[in-house]
């Protein structure tokens, strides 16, 4: 039986390394990648097509929900688990509408992870306890359905500009890094805080903080 391919996508080298040393000792297992975002991630998934995903939520240029949804739109094979700090229901609800197979926490034991894998490799859903609980309470009707998020607020694209917008780039940096002109970045900016009602950069920048969509980190 061949070995399960395993992509790992975080923006952490210490995390990408401690998982590329764990999973490579489990039998039946192996690493053929890393990425340290989401837009890198979504090239590999293309290139290498690995059976399972193990993806990290916030990260640079592209995060994980939108990097989730991409890869299940050019492969729809792969599985994608989620390997988060953030329990928030945004995040939960974000990456299962984004077509993840499952959710685990860091904190969680690395033989949880294993069971994880092995778990989407059978085309089974695998959730933490913990976020089980977010799960069954939004499809029991617990939760506000009707509050909205970045991923139902905006579209790919607004968030892409909303993400990288809010890292720092210029207008111009940002028309380079999407091969967008600066005319369309200009009037996705425009839309994006007219979809929010915000009116200036640094209430954005808080915003996308706020979302998951951006990290205070650099």
């Amino acid at each position: 039986m061949e070995n399960v391919r395993i992509l790992i996508v975080d923006d952490h080298k210490i995390v990408r390394d401690g998982l590329r040393t764990l999973i490579d000792s489990e039998e039946g297992m192996e690493v053929i990648a890393e990425a340290e975002d989401g837009r890198s991630a979504v090239r590999l998934a293309e290139k290498l097509s690995p059976d399972v995903v193990i993806m990290d939520i916030s990260m640079p240029d592209m995060n994980g929900i939108d990097a989730t949804r991409q890869i299940l739109r050019l492969n729809r094979r792969a599985k994608v688990i989620a390997l988060s700090m953030y329990s928030d229901r945004r995040f939960v609800s974000g990456m299962l509408e984004a077509g993840a197979s499952g959710y685990l926490l860091k904190d969680c034991a690395f033989e949880e992870l294993v069971r994880a894998i092995r778990s989407v490799v059978s085309d089974q859903t695998y959730l933490s306890p913990s976020i089980a609980g977010i799960v069954v309470n939004r499809y029991i009707g617990k939760e506000n359905r009707s509050e909205g998020s970045v991923f139902t607020n905006l579209t790919q694209r607004e968030r892409e500009v909303l993400q990288v917008l809010s890292e720092g780039m210029s207008t111009k940096e940002i028309a380079y890094h999407l091969n967008l002109s600066v005319k369309t970045v200009e009037t996705h900016r425009r839309n994006i805080m007219e979809k929010l009602n915000i009116h200036s950069i640094s209430e954005l920048v808080k915003y996308a903080i706020r979302e998951g969509l951006t990290s205070l980190e650099k």
